[in-house]
């Protein structure tokens, strides 16, 4: 096998540069491995190993990083630690990149040994490529990837076509009923053609079929057909042509999607023409380029704050930074940009009574929400480390806490402010806070979908902990979801239990002093008492999820995850549903 130039030469910059390159290479081929068996696990209804790969997929880039930090410490030596020579592979590196697809995400690959072995605080311009330059550049005609395929006489026709092209091993249900169904749900909307990806996009149970809709009028909206694995085959399940629905789909609340794509950056830059409302950061990440996601929302983020700084050339700023809205968290110090829709939570030095947890049981609780299937109901939660921000930005209350609070975390060095270790996710408004401002009808709605979101998460074997209204957010679509991670658990490790009766003498005492209660104990009856919510919709959560309130419906839950039931929780409407998987599902009832 003929050696190439780079491994022939002297130059460590340039053989240093190509080992990078190649780790990039062999973790894009190991990723796409796992994406692959996907189609595997959704032909053979697996879901059990469709949840394992997804951890392992989740857990690849670390173990990519660590086997190329080796490769270059046997390279390099003594000298890995050269900035000159550093200097050197990222001008070797850059020009070895230049010409290829996806660029930003070999930059990112290279940022992430830079960081590791110079322990970078804020940016180093001299060995690292900067965040604000790595601009994504994918084409959203996604060339090779994007079928366009017009009606003509026969839609349906058109639908056999691309569910046989498929080739799913496990054959159809009934492949001209799926076919008619998606073809009579979009002509009667007046659809006359389809641009689709030719890759399916798989997650949790179901694969999906993405692309833009056509109208006679040449209108265009995104359309995504749902498929579903049952015991007899393949077949359609839904047609979601509503984008707040589509961008629910692709949410920062859902697991990432495995689908075999062979230029990231095309697709991304697809499904932003589709949701040009949903940022690119959230679209890397939802697609499984959860670094890539991690440096778009860093460069998005810190933009918008130079962008505040620009406008002031005097030096006087308004306050940008400021401590998020809520009441104030007993674990997290949560503050904001007032401009742009994220929190920064970072841990406190200490916790409040009653938290009795230490900072490495907050940090495996965040763990464990990164890796589960977050069942559109968990706020995804990026983890930054050494994090720099100009001092002049902070509002004088936000810093004051954070430095009194969070001292293990955040240091002041003359005019800026290093930030060790955050968690950032996308800002929604406190539940609590909603409930109180919205109109009637918006917070029953709000309500009703709390008990939704503790239901869902029960059957993903997820129990929240503290079920206070004000752990919860509302998204600007409406959809209720968890971020206070602290007392999560799973379900299978609570043993719920009836309150016993009262006793004449425990009238007069406190609820803790006559009900003894360990560690693992939860009262669900217990849960109405304090959520602090008007006594009309208290009424109606009961009335519609009163179900959460009884121990006996958890002990039902836990039992059906004991014995493997997988359940499902499916992440649209039942309207965006077809004709014949409503009937199916009437009649599984």
């Amino acid at each position: 096998m003929p050696t190439r130039p780079e491994q022939r030469s002297s130059d460590p910059a340039l053989r240093a540069a190509a080992r990078i390159a190649d780790g990039f290479d062999d973790y894009n081929a190991r990723f796409s491995d796992v994406t692959r068996r996907a189609r595997k696990r959704f032909e053979r209804r697996d879901w059990r190993q469709a949840q394992t790969d997804a951890t392992a997929r989740i857990d690849l880039y670390e173990i990519c990083v660590r086997e190329t930090l080796g490769r270059l410490e046997a390279l390099l030596e003594e000298r890995v630690r050269s900035r000159p020579l550093w200097r050197g592979i990222r001008a070797a590196y850059a020009t070895r990149i230049a010409a290829l697809p996806d660029r930003e995400l070999y930059k990112t690959f290279y940022n992430s040994l830079a960081r590791r072995f110079f322990q970078i605080d804020g940016v180093a311009p001299d060995v690292e490529f900067l965040a604000l330059e790595i601009v994504p550049t994918g084409d959203p005609a996604c060339p090779g990837e994007l079928h366009h395929h017009p009606f003509g006489r026969d839609a349906a026709e058109v639908w056999r076509g691309i569910f046989r092209d498929l080739a799913y091993v496990n054959g159809w249900t009934d492949l001209d009923v799926s076919a008619r169904s998606v073809a009579d749900a979009l002509q009667s909307r007046g659809v006359i053609g389809v641009s689709m990806l030719k890759t399916p996009f798989y997650r949790e149970r179901r694969a999906y079929l993405v692309g833009r809709a056509y109208g006679a009028s040449g209108a265009s909206y995104p359309v995504v057909v749902a498929l579903t694995s049952e015991t007899g085959g393949v077949r359609a399940d839904a047609v979601i042509v509503d984008e707040q629905q589509i961008s629910i789909l692709f949410g920062f609340s859902r697991s990432y999607f495995h689908a075999d794509i062979d230029r990231v950056g095309d697709v991304v830059a697809f499904l932003h023409a589709l949701l040009p409302r949903k940022p690119l950061d959230e679209l890397f990440t939802v697609v499984g380029r959860i670094k890539q996601g991690k440096t778009e929302r860093y460069r998005q983020v810190f933009r918008h704050l130079g962008e505040r700084l620009g406008e002031h050339l005097d030096g006087h700023v308004d306050e940008e930074l400021v401590l998020a809205d809520g009441e104030r968290g007993m674990v997290m110090a949560v503050f904001t940009p007032r401009g742009y829709p994220v929190v920064f939570k970072l841990i406190r030095d200490r916790f409040a009574y009653p938290k009795d947890m230490v900072r490495a049981e907050v940090e495996e609780k965040y763990r464990l929400v990164f890796r589960r299937d977050r069942v559109g109901r968990l706020v995804d939660a990026q983890e930054f480390l050494r994090l720099r921000f100009p001092k002049q930005l902070f509002a004088p209350a936000a810093l004051d806490e954070l430095l009194r609070e969070c001292a293990q975390s955040v240091q002041l060095e003359g005019d800026e402010v290093l930030i060790k270790h955050c968690y950032v996710e996308r800002r929604v408004r406190p539940l609590n806070l909603y409930v109180r401002e919205a109109h009637a009808p918006a917070a029953e709605r709000a309500v009703l979908d709390y008990g939704q979101a503790i239901k869902d998460l029960a059957r993903s074997n997820i129990f929240p902990g503290d079920l206070l209204l004000k752990n919860f957010g509302v998204t600007r679509h409406g959809r209720v979801l968890f971020y206070d991670y602290d007392e999560l658990c799973l379900v299978e490790e609570c043993r719920f239990r009836a309150v016993p009766p009262m006793r004449e003498e425990d009238v007069t005492r406190p609820l803790d002093e006559w009900l003894y209660a360990a560690s693992d104990d939860v009262f669900p009856e217990l849960f109405p008492q304090f959520l602090g919510i008007a006594p009309a919709l208290r009424e109606r959560l009961c009335e519609e999820h009163g179900e959460i309130f009884d121990p006996a419906w958890w002990r039902d839950v836990q039992s059906r995850l004991a014995a493997g039931e997988h359940f499902d929780v499916p992440p649209y409407p039942d309207i965006a549903r077809l004709p014949q998987a409503r009937e199916l599902r009437e009649n599984l009832r």
